[in-house]
């Protein structure tokens, strides 16, 4: 059953357009990454399926009881983000606040979920830890684990491996491709490493001039990967 449909998108802000025409579907235990040049309108993307942006035109239909607030987001950080100055505990059990509706206080099976994140992202250790005195990677897994207290169903992903080392890089990899596998959470994320998208995607969104959408090997045999690898963009 498809999660999210996008029909005839048109997007961009203050009026301007940076997308026409986009048409695409996930369906319930997708993998897709998100490609294209920066500047393409990949985040711009992201942040209209998620409600911070409107569309210009078209239509964005969640399906299978999903709503915008189920849906674990993992943006970008910032300079200022990473030296955040709260604890790992606090962090994660944030990531919870949507179901919470009016209540001013946690419940058990909300902390409950927390630590079940934390342990599944394998940051126990740093439970009570200060945030801002983690490294990159382990930054990247409490922010996972806060995404995933959000969601059951589907997570939104901005460039996880960003700054990240290479040996850090193929963990992060190797955990979100576990958590699709494994526990048949959706994932949309972008990308600009188009070796770790095709190798692990099972669909690719290319947003450029000629718009792109189908399957992995699908995307291999078209005129659209053909170009975009040539020209160096998607190392």
């Amino acid at each position: 059953m498809a999660l999210l449909t996008c029909r005839d998108l048109s997007l961009g802000y203050d009026g301007h357009e940076i997308v026409h025409g986009l048409n695409f579907n996930v369906e319930s235990g997708d993998y897709l990454c998100v490609v294209g040049e920066n500047g393409s309108g990949k985040s711009t993307l992201m942040k209209t399926i998620l409600g911070l942006l409107s569309p210009l035109s078209g239509e964005i239909e969640l399906g299978d009881g999903l709503k915008r607030n189920e849906i674990g987001y993992l943006p970008q950080q910032t300079e200022v983000q990473k030296d955040f100055p709260a604890s790992v505990w606090e962090i994660v059990l944030s990531g919870c606040q949507n179901r919470m509706g009016a209540r001013p206080f946690y419940r058990k099976e909300e902390k409950d979920l927390a630590l079940s994140n934390i342990e599944k992202m394998g940051i126990e250790p740093f439970i009570k830890r200060c945030y801002r005195e983690l490294s990159g990677g382990q930054q990247q897994r409490v922010l996972l684990a806060r995404a995933l207290c959000a969601t059951q169903k589907m997570l939104v992903l901005d460039e996880p491996v960003s700054g990240l080392d290479p040996v850090v890089t193929a963990e992060m990899y190797d955990l979100i491709a576990r958590l699709n596998r494994e526990d048949g959470i959706t994932v949309v994320m972008i990308s600009h490493d188009i070796a770790a998208s095709l190798r692990y995607a099972d669909h690719i969104l290319h947003i450029a001039e000629h718009l792109f959408f189908g399957t992995t090997e699908e995307y291999l045999a078209s005129d659209t990967a053909s170009a975009f690898l040539k020209g160096g963009d998607g190392k």
